[in-house]
């Protein structure tokens, strides 16, 4: 029997009407231990099938210490963001295929808050974290590894962590690379707070394409604010109520973008016609946009399975590399325009 994609425990689990964690057990433990995980007829039976639709372990799961709760908890600043979101889907699915069951809490990107829920995610005992709200000083991080509790970072960087990102300064000069090639050389940044690492690092690939080609960008050109469109809107303002003469700006997240747009058309502009505006994320609603938005094009979902896998692995006693996935940039009429200022 073939298949075009390879089989996973929670497709076996569900065509044999077991629970996946049953099927995990019995097919990634040792014979002994399989065998105490459910009837010789279950066992033999999921076994049978998973030769039949050629089933192979998961290397990640050898070596996994005993007792666990099969429990991993993700801590993210706020599951309403759809960044954040899609990322929790990509941790869920793959957690749920490598037998774990994932949970995610918000913590609204307050350090105490933060360290209220790590709390409470070790008090259920989780295996793992995965800390998606981690900042550049990576406290939370250094503590977790001080109690030996396995740990990843997604989304967000700090230095000495293993952490599963975007490559965002990759993605910053990108976004860089486009508008300066379009003619942009008054260019205004939508940045986020200096504190997270993909804010931190989009600008900064920003500036330094911009400093390469002789045109550095003024640091009072650089707006920071938070991450939704409100406080993008409020940046925008600012510098185009300072910077007439902008033509460009560079959000460096999608909502901030939104908003951007938005200041704007307040002040009389029209986005893709006489001021460029490029976010990052490519978040679904970019494209459906009336004038659809250019975002670096960052593999969300992705990077939520990816953390998984490096958390399954330091479970383990491995010791994975930090990954940063490749970004593209995706042209739309928010910027698709050669500026004649």
């Amino acid at each position: 029997m073939s298949n075009p994609r390879p089989a996973t425990l929670q497709q076996i689990a569900a065509d044999l009407g077991l629970h996946v964690s049953t099927v995990s057990r019995i097919l990634n433990a040792s014979a002994a231990d399989g065998a105490k995980a459910a009837s010789s007829k279950t066992v033999e039976r999921v076994r049978a099938y998973a030769k039949e639709v050629d089933y192979r372990p998961n290397p990640l799961g050898a070596g996994l210490r005993t007792k666990r709760t099969n429990q991993v908890a993700a801590l993210v600043p706020r599951l309403s963001d759809l960044v954040l979101s899609t990322i929790y889907e990509g941790i869920d699915e793959a957690a749920t295929e490598a037998g774990l069951s994932a949970f995610v809490t918000n913590t609204f990107d307050d350090p105490r808050i933060q360290q209220q829920k790590v709390e409470l995610a070790l008090s259920r005992r989780v295996d793992g974290i995965i800390l998606g709200d981690s900042r550049l000083d990576g406290v939370v991080a250094a503590e977790l590894r001080r109690r030996k509790v396995p740990y990843v970072l997604v989304n967000r960087r700090a230095p000495g962590h293993v952490s599963i990102t975007c490559d965002d300064y990759l993605g910053g000069r990108l976004a860089a690379e486009h508008l300066f090639r379009h003619g942009h050389r008054t260019v205004g940044i939508v940045a986020a707070q200096p504190y997270a690492s993909t804010g931190s690092d989009r600008r900064r690939g920003f500036l330094d394409y911009f400093a390469e080609n002789e045109c550095p960008i003024p640091e009072e050109l650089v707006a920071h604010c938070g991450f939704d469109p409100e406080s993008g809107a409020e940046a925008a303002d600012r510098l185009l109520r300072d910077r007439p003469e902008l033509t460009a700006l560079f959000a460096v997240n999608d909502f901030s973008a939104i908003g951007a747009m938005s200041a704007v058309r307040q002040h009389g502009r029209t986005v893709g016609t006489d001021l460029a505006v490029v976010g990052f994320n490519d978040i679904s609603i970019a494209r459906q946009l009336a004038v659809p938005l250019t975002s670096v094009h960052s593999d969300m979902h992705g990077m939520g399975r990816a953390a998984v896998d490096a958390l399954v692995r330091i479970i383990a006693g491995q010791t994975p590399e930090s990954r940063a996935l490749p970004p593209t940039l995706v042209v739309r009429a928010s910027s698709d325009f050669r500026t004649t200022r």
